[in-house]
């Protein structure tokens, strides 16, 4: 009978917060990372060199390093439901914007008070789920919310060539179309966001009683044992050594995956026809979004974190190493679909760890500082493309950086052993709630 309880409880809250939580998702990211395909005709319009651009794209995670703890800190006080919601507007808004940018100066400028609005998105989601899902839905469900991440670049990829194409429509720019009908949307839900979600499940009038009461007490019992086992203010959480280890490996995992996601239309642009640039750079991230459904089941059922995250960082690596390694359209872009694949398939295995021993405004401090120090990457990767791109000839020696920053990720990640307590002696925290 607890097992059907359990079954109907979280059917109801998967439906009623996952499709809108992707939704908010997939327009934050896809107001992140369009300015990869506006570049396709911005830089040249307002006078980007590949390493301006490598500049102005990734100075959006200096400044998201900078507010993301102190807003994830700030969502904890007021409720995700208000602070979520004031990060959605702001950022649309922002975003929007974009379309105003005239020169290097006004393009880094923006793009760095986009870092701000955002901050505090990403960690305060993941922060949210977990007053709403028992530890072991985690890596599934976080793999099901990050499904917005390749949707809205394999999506994004294709609006995004449409939308150019309005260029000169009310003499504004086919890049300056993109700003504005991609980041619009996102203040429209910010409102809606007020409306539609609720801070945890005591107030959840759509479930039974029993099944709120059931959810409640689940959440409330592990919350306690995190607490018991790994008490901590929020000053400890953000020194922990195993805090910052994560930080490392999601560091190292987000030069990856950034560097390829806001380089890799320019990258497609020298081998495949420009009309084609949009359909063919949504392959990999398609199919890395199916892989890490698949995967995220997985992971949840071996329980066995640390490994299966060193697992997807390996197949990272291979599939750059195997694009760095060619000049020819087909073992290029199977590198690139490989490297998707380990991207994804690392985001939910990851994003198990620190929810594991992280409680309370702790919680919300160590998952922003973790998401902080691994969204530098996002300048990192970025930035290391642009440099060696306009020092180096083609693409295939960034790409081999970028390798590096994934095999590093698998050497952290195996010989890192996590906070006392943990299942193993690792930061795999084996099931530690089952």
């Amino acid at each position: 009978m607890e097992n059907t309880l359990e079954q109907r409880t979280m059917r109801k809250v998967m439906r009623r917060l996952l499709p809108f939580l992707i939704l908010l998702y997939f327009f934050a990211f896809l107001d992140r990372v369009n300015v990869g395909f506006a570049a396709l005709t911005m830089n040249k319009a307002i006078g980007l060199t590949a390493y301006t651009f490598g500049w102005g794209a990734g100075i959006f995670f200096l400044s998201y390093f900078l507010f993301e703890v102190p807003s994830t800190v700030a969502l904890s006080k007021f409720g995700a439901r208000i602070w979520l919601a004031r990060i959605m507007m702001t950022w649309g808004v922002v975003s929007a914007c974009g379309a105003l940018v005239s020169g290097a100066t006004s393009f880094m400028v923006v793009r760095f008070v986009l870092g701000a609005a955002e901050a505090g998105f990403f960690p305060g989601v993941i922060l949210f789920l977990t007053t709403w899902f028992p530890a072991r839905y985690r890596a599934r469900v976080v793999a099901m919310f990050m499904l917005a991440n390749p949707i809205s670049t394999a999506l994004g990829s294709v609006v995004s060539s449409y939308v150019l194409r309005l260029d000169g429509v009310f003499n504004i720019a086919g890049w300056q179309w993109l700003f504005v009908v991609e980041g619009l949307p996102s203040v429209v839900l910010g409102v809606i966001t007020l409306r539609y979600l609720i801070d945890s499940p005591k107030q959840a009038t759509w479930l039974a009683n029993d099944e709120r009461d059931w959810l409640d007490q689940t959440i409330a019992a592990e919350a306690a044992e995190r607490s018991a086992r790994h008490k901590m203010s929020v000053f400890q959480a953000l020194t922990n050594p195993h805090v910052l280890i994560l930080g490392f490996i999601y560091f190292a995992i987000v030069t990856a995956n950034n560097g390829l996601v806001l380089w890799q239309p320019q990258i497609l642009k020298t081998l495949v026809d420009e009309h084609s640039i949009g359909f063919v750079n949504a392959v990999p991230f398609t199919v890395g979004a199916l892989c890490m459904l698949v995967w995220g089941r997985i992971v949840d059922k071996r329980g066995k974190y640390r490994l299966d995250l060193a697992l997807a960082c390996a197949i990272i690596a291979v599939g750059l190493i195997i694009a760095a390694s060619s000049s020819t359209f087909v073992p290029i872009f199977a590198g690139l679909v490989i490297a998707a694949i380990g991207g994804y398939c690392a985001l939910p295995a990851f994003w198990a760890l620190p929810t594991a021993f992280l409680s309370g405004t702790a919680a919300a401090a160590g998952i922003a500082l973790v998401n902080s120090i691994g969204n530098l990457g996002g300048f990192a990767g970025p930035y290391l493309l642009g440099y060696l791109r306009s020092t180096t000839s083609g693409h295939s020696v960034g790409m081999a950086v970028l390798a590096g920053a994934a095999i590093a990720a698998v050497v952290v990640t195996l010989f890192a052993r996590g906070p006392a307590g943990a299942s193993s002696g690792d930061m795999s925290l084996d099931h530690p709630t089952r």
